[in-house]
């Protein structure tokens, strides 16, 4: 979901402009974690969560994962909290590589790699490493996501099975990803389309 999808109500006592967010499953499940307020920086939804790490189910463990625009970090959190090997998290928003950065550390959680940098940018360079998951929930109406999966794909950033998450303001199908690249399971929440594409 963008980062702009309004997250929870604050609850008693906690401060204004903070929000949290709650790790579904796994190691650290039920954990809730601060999230400061702003644009972007909004948890995805625990029920497109709960979806989309059921369709990763078979093959989230030992998974070395991408997160190339991470907001809240919930996705990546909630990957490593799974039993996902390791993962880098990118975004340009210095508030939210802070509050991933702490998250991590308050988790005892070395195996993730936060970076603030422009997805776009750091793709383009050659790969430092190949990865078996990737998320890819960019801010709409940028036009961004079709030239994420073509630098992905083009720079060899991709394991060869690798699974690719979406989110998109358009249809799976109108989307122009990679020729390669297999629609697997794709659902609409609102005006938001969520999928799972398989690099074959």
């Amino acid at each position: 979901m963008p980062r702009s999808t309004p997250t929870a109500r604050p609850q008693p006592g906690q401060s204004k402009g903070q929000g949290h967010l709650r790790i579904i499953a796994g190691e650290w499940r039920s954990r809730r974690l601060a999230v400061p307020d702003g644009e972007g920086l909004r948890p995805t939804p625990d029920r497109v969560r709960e979806t989309l790490f059921n369709w990763l189910a078979p093959y989230i463990e030992g998974a070395r994962v991408l997160d190339a625009f991470s907001g809240s970090g919930a996705l990546v959190l909630e990957a490593l909290s799974r039993g996902a090997e390791d993962a880098v998290a990118l975004d340009s928003n210095p508030a939210a590589i802070a509050n991933l950065k702490n998250n991590l550390e308050i988790l005892r959680c070395p195996r993730g790699q936060i970076l603030q940098t422009d997805a776009l940018r750091y793709l383009q360079g050659p790969a430092k490493q190949q990865f078996d998951v990737v998320f890819l929930d960019p801010p709409f109406h940028q036009d961004l996501l079709a030239d994420t999966c073509n630098l992905l794909e083009q720079n060899q950033w991709l394991h060869e099975k690798a699974w690719v998450y979406t989110e998109s303001e358009t249809a799976p199908s109108t989307l122009q990803l990679p020729g390669n690249w297999r629609l697997h399971r794709e659902k609409k929440t609102g005006q938001v389309y969520y999928a799972l594409w398989q690099r074959g």
